[in-house]
């Protein structure tokens, strides 16, 4: 099994932590070949506040991976999310030194690195530097400047911070586990590339992926990402309510949601109850499904309206910035009964739920193709891609070495063969001299001779 064509997504969720080993079959399909997960018990809405727990969490996960896929794990793919993500626009230019020349990859390389260098607030990090639309000369509109001529390169980008103390937790979870740490994205990016078709990017659609401790939006149009953001509640505020308002425990509290849980009241009737066993001999518990619902549909509704504010702030109702493709669910929040018919209530957008089974190959195992694993989907294709550009990379530098072999091996045969003309030389001079010596000897003769015979 080809090493560099596998590639590990860690997900570091909130509730569960999840080791996924894939690659690419022949047909382009993501083939995966084993799945780890454990409870994430030193994780809190997307961050780590225990690193001893986390570390353990994720050597767990990863060593049932490793079991499965029959391999063994060295780097991952890490997802990030959390409440200190935060994202904004930012619009920067480089003015080229030769606009005789078209513009390549090095260029737009190296207008990235100056937003790089943007100021941020203290304890900030940038984690993604996204370009949206190019500028070149003044002329706008452009997705694509490579092989353009023009002397100003312009773009406008969406870049995506986290705070660092928050990121290094993570890195130092990840090295404590005995694992390198290939690259970190942000998860709701992993989740779009999982779910979402291009032609539903180029259509404007909102992905939004609930989960554990976060609910993550983001916002695609014309193919390109338009807006990120974090909203700090997901699927276990649900659980800390029904344990709240109904006087449970939180285990019997999940179990209720997940097994019986609505967002929609009015589906479930008055004479609905479901009894729950008492503890260490109590009488069994009587819950009503009807309220059961409420307490979802009120926590539901307002993680709901939180999104849609986001996405109101980025102004999907202006003919430029239309979403036609509606919302896309994803996440293991999404599997809530009756959350797609709640969602378009609220927004009056068309909803889906998003499987990330597209891109998966035709005989993945079915846990795989659960929005559940949405995000652990889409890191592993990060991290395929991230290792063919290192291929690519490290390819054209050892053309690059060859063929500076070969120039320098050439100047070197050129200096010898120099050397030895330089060598020759000399020798030809004391002939040419020689013969000039001669040839003024015979005149001095001819003249001498000339002189007596007259």
């Amino acid at each position: 099994m080809e090493q560099n064509k596998i590639a590990v997504g860690l997900d570091i969720g909130t509730t569960k932590i999840v080791a996924m080993v894939g690659r690419y079959n022949e047909y382009n399909k993501l083939e995966i070949l084993g799945i780890g997960k454990s409870a994430s018990l030193g994780v809190h809405r997307g961050v780590v506040n225990n690193i001893t727990k986390t570390t353990k969490s994720i050597q767990s996960a990863i060593k049932e991976a490793e079991e499965a896929a029959g391999i063994k794990i060295d780097n991952v793919t890490v997802g990030i999310a959390g409440q200190h993500i935060r994202s904004l626009q930012h619009s920067d230019y480089i003015v080229r030194e030769n606009s005789e020349e078209v513009i390549e990859q090095e260029d737009i390389d190296q207008l990235c690195q100056h937003v790089h260098r943007l100021t941020m607030l203290p304890g900030e990090e940038i984690l993604h530097v996204l370009p949206q639309e190019f500028k070149v000369d003044g002329q706008s509109e452009i997705t694509e400047p490579e092989g353009m001529y023009g002397s100003r390169l312009e773009a406008n980008f969406h870049v995506v911070l986290g705070q660092i103390v928050a990121i290094k937790n993570i890195g130092r979870c990840v090295k404590s586990s005995g694992l390198g740490l290939s690259g970190i994205t942000l998860e709701p990016l992993a989740s779009s590339k999982a779910v979402l078709s291009e032609e539903e990017k180029e259509a404007g659609v909102a992905l939004i992926d609930i989960g554990g401790g976060t609910t993550d939006l983001a916002i695609f149009k014309d193919g390109i990402i338009r807006h990120t953001a974090v909203i700090p509640f997901g699927g276990n505020v649900i659980t800390e309510d029904i344990k709240e308002g109904c006087t449970i425990i939180e285990k019997q509290a999940e179990l209720l949601k997940v097994k019986f849980g609505s967002a929609w009241p009015g589906e479930n009737k008055e004479n609905e109850i479901v009894s729950i066993p008492g503890l260490r001999g109590r009488d069994p518990k009587e819950i009503s499904l009807k309220n059961l619902s409420k307490i979802i549909n009120a926590r539901v509704a307002e993680i709901i309206e939180l999104v849609f504010q986001e996405i109101k702030n980025y102004g999907y109702n202006s003919n430029s910035k239309k979403l036609i493709a509606g919302i896309v669910l994803t996440g293991g929040g999404s599997q809530l009964k009756h959350l797609k018919q709640l969602v378009e209530y609220i927004t009056g957008l068309d909803t889906r739920i998003g499987y990330p089974n597209e891109y998966l190959a035709s005989d993945s195992e079915v846990e795989a193709t659960s929005p559940l694993y949405a995000t652990a989907v889409g890191l592993v294709m990060n991290g395929i891609e991230l290792k063919s550009k290192i291929q690519l990379t490290d390819e054209i530098e050892n053309e690059q070495e060859t063929t500076f072999q070969k120039v320098e091996n050439e100047e070197v045969e050129f200096v010898e063969k120099a050397e030895e003309v330089n060598e020759k030389e000399p020798i030809q001079e004391q002939k040419e001299d020689r013969k000039s010596l001669l040839s003024k000897l015979s005149e001095k003769i001819t003249s001498i001779i000339d002189n007596s015979v007259e």
